[in-house]
């Protein structure tokens, strides 16, 4: 890497995971970047220890023996074990120091510590070790999270960092942030990401915590303003995947059908991948029932959309 980029790479971001050769996150092979902390709260969220931008401790209950050595190194008192039960407790209400002394105490692995802090620079040297892999598949990096919009100016500097070394750049987004924010990172981005998870404000607020109107706004910017942008749209059902929720969601982008930077829409159908990490985190999983759609579901689903002329790929794990 170049020394003029040495200013940049100074600067900082928190992140909770980092995930290589991904397949489903723009195209060809990418390394994601997991940015920690995000203004939604959507209640099928995958990834809940990306919501809050600071440590988390995740607790395998399953794992553990009791056997008490992290309550004894934990400086901030998070880990106990009840003189009632003589199991293991976790004060969620404790904020983790992220010291990782529980972590080496654990016989059994039971604990884990997620966010951590790290220079761009050391980020771009994690993302140029499979350069190779990118550019065999067309791939590249791709950021994510939890929301990377919530930490704009480090992310322009990753996605800066990696267009200087010739790397594709990708951010998947909620879309929820001030316009300055998204067109800051919109610079050094090759492909915007960019998820409606419903097309009715009201509706969009009880799944969300948060109302849409600004999230279409920058949705519009971004296309208007020749930014290539790729529709994603999380189904889950009896939730946001009846005819008249799709069929609304279609007539607000047939305007954009025409444009080249206009990339299509990938459908993510609902899935159980993170409901485990509710327990861990001591948190409840905010859905009852099962809203996965099946395969006829999903066809139907797709053929709605074709019949709007738009481009649609559902998105299998």
């Amino acid at each position: 890497m170049s020394n003029r980029n040495l200013g940049v790479m100074e600067r900082k971001a928190t992140i909770f995971n980092i995930q290589k050769y991904n397949m489903y996150d723009g195209p060809g092979v990418r390394t994601l970047i997991f940015f920690q902390g995000c203004p939604l709260r959507c209640k099928w969220c995958a990834n809940p220890e990306g919501m809050i931008r600071k440590h988390r401790v995740m607790f395998k209950s399953n794992l553990c023996i009791d056997c008490g050595a992290c309550e004894t190194v934990c400086p901030v008192g998070i880990h106990t074990i009840s003189n009632e039960t003589l199991k293991h407790e976790v004060n969620t209400s404790i904020d983790c120091i992220g010291c990782g002394k529980c972590v080496d105490a654990c016989l059994k692995s039971a604990i884990s510590i997620v966010g951590e802090t790290k220079t761009i620079s050391e980020l771009v040297e994690i993302i140029e070790e499979d350069r190779a892999f990118y550019e065999v598949s067309g791939g590249g990096v791709t950021l994510g999270g939890g929301e990377v919009l919530m930490q704009p100016e480090a992310a322009a500097s990753l996605l800066m960092a990696c267009k200087q070394e010739g790397i594709n750049t990708a951010i998947e987004t909620c879309g929820y942030a001030k316009l300055e924010a998204v067109l800051k990172v919109a610079e050094f981005t090759d492909l915007f990401l960019f998820d409606i998870k419903h097309i009715n404000s009201d509706t969009h607020f009880k799944l969300t915590g948060v109302r849409n109107e600004q999230i279409l706004e920058n949705l519009k910017e971004l296309l208007i303003r020749k930014y290539n942008v790729k529709i994603r749209m999380p189904l889950l059902k009896g939730v946001n995947d009846s005819k008249d929720d799709i069929e609304n969601t279609m007539r607000f982008l047939t305007p954009f059908k025409e444009y080249k930077n206009f990339k299509g829409i990938d459908l993510l159908p609902y899935h159980k991948m993170g409901v485990n990490k509710y327990n861990q985190l001591g948190m409840e999983y905010p859905i009852n029932g099962d809203p996965s759609l099946t395969n006829e579901d999903l066809d139907r689903i797709e053929n709605w959309i074709k019949d709007y002329d738009l481009q649609v790929k559902v998105i299998r794990h």
